[in-house]
């Protein structure tokens, strides 16, 4: 009798703590049993991004995959794709949409299509320098137009450096913006881009990336605008013979996330992966002006290289500011003209 009395008193403690413990998971005034769910799960994450693992946002990308990892205790891990080895930049957001991929680092272009405040970025001669640019991405205006791609459904994280963009002709050096009429420049697709082009008589061509080098080579075109990294590595210095430092436009990535992700995550591995992600920009804005110095050594070290080098003067620059800074409002009905006001008064 005493066996089964007591046979009967263990099923009902252990229905008892079975019933306790379904109700504490479904009882949002007691967080126990959650956090014991949540310390246990591990968030898997697929990064994609479209290019090399050495330059400086694939390092960025691979730091950041390391230290999420040892902030979260191994709660994150992230599993780097670089060189589009998932999917192109141009199918990245629909892929975020889906929660198929969690992280990507696009660059501005490809925010445009359905965020025209994007352009911002390309408005030519609005930065002074890298240190200005930071502060702009870091403050007020960043924040602005990080609020932009919120409301189209995704997390925006921080932004990426890539360069400053730099004028090269094989017809004539581009040092004052007389010397670029007439010249057929091949551009990226943007609005800004045209206009700038028009502004100082130069014919836009726009053209795929992957088809410049021989249009440089055939004379399909005369002239091209890029960072230093794409100019070198591309070997644009085989079909171009002057290249002039003019720091006049900016190319850059800012890093999302899937807002089915994020919402899925825990508050303290967001806050995780935004410490991460901050100390990755770090990384990428060393790397980044590092390897504009390496590769401008580069080049005019290289003895192959026969590409003449010019490095605007302050009064050159001032020269190319005020024809510039007279099509700013045509870009009016794509970006806040509050947006660039504030930035031009940033020290």
């Amino acid at each position: 009798m005493k066996t089964k009395l007591l046979m009967a008193a263990l099923v009902a403690a252990f229905a008892f703590v079975g019933c306790g413990g379904d109700n504490q998971g479904s009882n949002q005034g007691d967080n126990r049993s959650a956090k014991s769910v949540d310390s246990k799960q591990v968030y898997e994450v697929k990064f994609s991004h479209v290019v090399n693992v050495n330059t400086p946002k694939g390092k960025a990308a691979d730091f950041f995959a390391k230290r999420v990892e040892e902030l979260s205790e191994g709660r994150i891990k992230v599993y780097v794709f670089p060189s589009a080895q998932l999917v192109d930049d141009d199918k990245i957001f629909q892929e975020l949409k889906r929660n198929n991929i969690q992280m990507a680092a696009p660059s501005f272009s490809k925010f445009t299509p359905f965020a025209k405040e994007f352009n911002f970025w390309d408005i030519p001669f609005l930065f002074k320098d890298t240190e200005h640019l930071h502060k702009v991405m870091d403050g007020e205006v960043g924040e602005a137009l990080k609020e932009v791609i919120a409301k189209k459904g995704y997390v925006a994280l921080d932004y990426w450096d890539t360069g400053f963009k730099h004028f090269s002709s094989n017809k004539k050096p581009i040092v004052l913006p007389s010397d670029a009429e007439g010249q057929k420049m091949r551009i990226m697709s943007s609005k800004v881009i045209e206009e700038q082009t028009k502004a100082i008589k130069a014919i836009p061509q726009v053209l795929p990336f992957g088809e410049v080098y021989s249009a440089l080579q055939t004379g399909v075109v005369d002239a091209a605008e890029n960072p230093l990294a794409n100019f070198y590595n591309s070997k644009f210095y085989e079909v171009q013979n002057s290249l002039t430092i003019s720091n006049h436009g900016y190319l850059g990535s800012l890093v999302v996330a899937s807002e089915k992700f994020w919402q899925e995550l825990p508050q303290d591995l967001q806050e995780v992966v935004k410490k991460a992600i901050n100390e990755a920009t770090i990384l990428n804005r060393e790397e980044a002006q590092k390897d504009e110095k390496i590769l401008f050594e580069k080049l005019k070290s290289n003895n192959t290289v026969k590409t003449q080098i010019f490095e605007l003067t302050k009064e050159q620059r001032q020269q190319w500011q005020e024809v510039m800074i007279a099509i700013y409002p045509k870009f009016y009905d794509l970006v806040d003209k509050d947006l660039i006001e504030k930035t031009l008064k940033i020290q």
